[in-house]
């Protein structure tokens, strides 16, 4: 598979990992800010096969919806008329919580972020067509990530706050959908070797319950941790993505011991370099 790729956002947590498992499995992957891809842009742009965006803005994050602030759909509209192949970032947030989500269910995004993502998709899908693959993402595990320009913080980045200041918050009934940064690449490697392009979710698929992450993420916390009654503002929603469609697709492992092995090695990372 020979495959020329332009990553746009090479310094967030999707886009530098995905350069990086790239680069091992030996494609040929080019990178730029958001702001070079605009100011970089020329006839040349034909020479990539696939374009990931990884990037937003934060007035797309916060604001209704504004065509200016839509990386995904101005990228979108910078390769119409070529064969390039768009792979567009999106959430699981654009959907209803519940158990077991598949992609044609119900759609009830409840934040600005996830109802400009669901206005972006079908922008974007109405002008590339089947040139476009857009992932629904779902909670992503990785290692925390300091960068201060850093849009989203993840619940790996939360949970290690709330762990240096010696307290965690009780989740004996949440459960949520989680895949980590490791499968997630392999996933977007997978579905690029298929030449795929439509809507997928991007998800372990099975039902985690916080309380269960939290005891894997602070395995190697070797200090107190106090569980305390969260606040009424906390995030309780519970939700499944279903992922037969993507498994069926690319067929590879994709279970919980994986998922807890990767919690295990980021809470040693954490922990033990302390």
């Amino acid at each position: 598979m020979v495959k020329k790729i332009l990553i746009i956002g090479q310094n967030g947590l999707l886009g530098s990992s995905l350069i990086n498992y790239f680069k091992i499995k030996k494609l040929k992957v080019y990178s730029l800010s958001f702001e070079s891809f605009l100011k970089k842009f020329n006839k040349n742009i034909i020479r990539y096969d696939i374009i990931i965006n990884c990037t937003s803005n934060q007035k797309f994050i916060s604001n209704s919806y504004q065509v200016k602030n839509d990386n995904d759909l101005i990228v979108a509209k910078k390769i119409i008329g070529t064969k390039i192949k768009f792979v567009m970032m999106s959430t699981r947030k654009i959907y209803k919580n519940k158990f077991n989500i598949k992609e044609s269910d119900k759609k009830k995004p409840n934040c600005n972020y996830a109802k400009n993502k669901l206005i972006s998709e079908n922008s974007v899908k109405k002008i590339l067509i089947n040139k476009v693959l857009i992932l629904r993402i779902s909670n992503i595990i990785s290692y925390p990530n300091n960068n201060k320009r850093k849009l989203h913080k993840t619940f790996c980045d939360i949970f290690f706050e709330k762990a240096k200041d010696g307290y965690i918050y009780k989740n004996k009934k949440i459960y949520k959908d989680f895949i980590s940064i490791k499968k997630f690449n392999q996933i977007v490697f997978e579905l690029i070797k298929k030449n795929s392009f439509g809507i997928y979710n991007v998800s372990l698929g099975k039902k985690i319950y916080i309380n269960k992450l939290i005891t894997w993420l602070n395995f190697y916390n070797q200090k107190k941790i106090n569980f305390i009654n969260p606040k009424n503002t906390f995030n309780n929603d519970s939700f499944t993505l279903n992922n037969k469609k993507l498994m069926s697709k690319i067929k590879i492992k994709n279970d919980i011991i994986e998922l807890k092995n990767e919690c295990l090695k980021i809470s040693k990372f954490f922990f033990r370099k302390k």
